[in-house]
């Protein structure tokens, strides 16, 4: 039986209890180390624009942008669900647009599921492209396409109002057809009462430890990232050691204490001498 992970094993793992693991992942060797892990799924996230790219956030990347990095992913991931974000204004204007878009990434990015930010407001894109057999997996709370709208990076669903309308579009997701849902940014009991009524699983990411699933970014879970939001844990501090490596790199190369003989060539002995040799008769 084949180890990889679908979509319809994801839901299935809800049903058994067992915890779900996902990381991003933006590039090849990334995608190497995650394979060598027992993680369920590596999402290619347009946060690829302010974690990787420099942007500012996350709008300005583009389709072609994502698929560059998912196409590179897929090279080096084969058991993990491989899921790529649908940027800003990917699926927004038309289900026609949606659709096209998501089948880019599956046909050209080699993505095995996209994952599309937003409820209601969104349920005829978001079904159209489910129902052209492309899996969906949902994405609500804190939506960073929409933090011009809402004035940055904000926790969500802290109002009842608000509470209420991110439950009811869980709602409406499961019942169009998505896979799962991302909860981001959410306060822990509604995440906990929208697991509970869900039979898809949630993924949870600043929402607390009730939901089926966890996904954090790779680079912030190894402390290489600008940003460290409050839902971080940095498993690792790699910035200051890549740091020091370079310095270290940048002194041995200014005392001419590196490269040495073990990472050199040599021609040896006599080949030295024949090619001196060659240098004189053409003098």
């Amino acid at each position: 039986m084949t180890k990889k992970i679908t979509p319809c094993k994801i839901r299935k793992k809800k049903k058994e209890n067992e915890k779900l693991v996902f990381l991003t992942a933006y590039d090849y060797p990334s995608a190497r180390i995650l394979e060598k892990t027992d993680i369920d799924g590596a999402l290619v996230g347009d946060s690829v624009g302010n974690t990787v790219l420099g942007y500012e956030n996350t709008l300005p990347v583009s389709m072609d942008e994502m698929i560059h990095h998912t196409k590179a992913v897929s090279k080096g991931l084969e058991t993990p669900l491989l899921v790529s974000d649908m940027p800003f204004l990917s699926y927004q204007t038309s289900a026609e647009t949606a659709v096209e878009n998501s089948g880019r990434l599956l046909k050209e990015g080699k993505a095995e599921a996209v994952k599309i930010e937003g409820g209601s407001e969104y349920e005829e894109e978001i079904k159209k492209v489910i129902d052209a057999g492309i899996p969906v997996m949902g994405h609500l709370g804190l939506t960073p396409q929409k933090i011009q709208q809402y004035d940055g990076y904000k926790p969500r669903g802290k109002s009842v109002k608000e509470a209420k309308q991110i439950f009811e579009d869980a709602k409406k997701l499961e019942e169009i057809g998505a896979f799962s849902i991302v909860l981001e940014s959410v306060p822990t009991e509604l995440a906990e009462k929208i697991t509970q009524e869900l039979e898809i699983p949630t993924i949870g990411i600043g929402a607390g430890s009730k939901c089926d699933g966890q996904i954090l970014v790779l680079h912030d879970l190894l402390g290489i990232s600008k940003r460290q939001p409050k839902f971080v844990k940095s498993y690792a501090d790699l910035s200051s050691k890549i740091e020091k490596a370079v310095k270290d790199y940048e002194t041995e190369v200014k005392k001419e204490e590196f490269p040495t003989s073990e990472h050199s060539y040599n021609m040896g002995e006599e080949l030295r001498k024949k090619f001196e040799k060659s240098l004189e008769k053409n003098e």
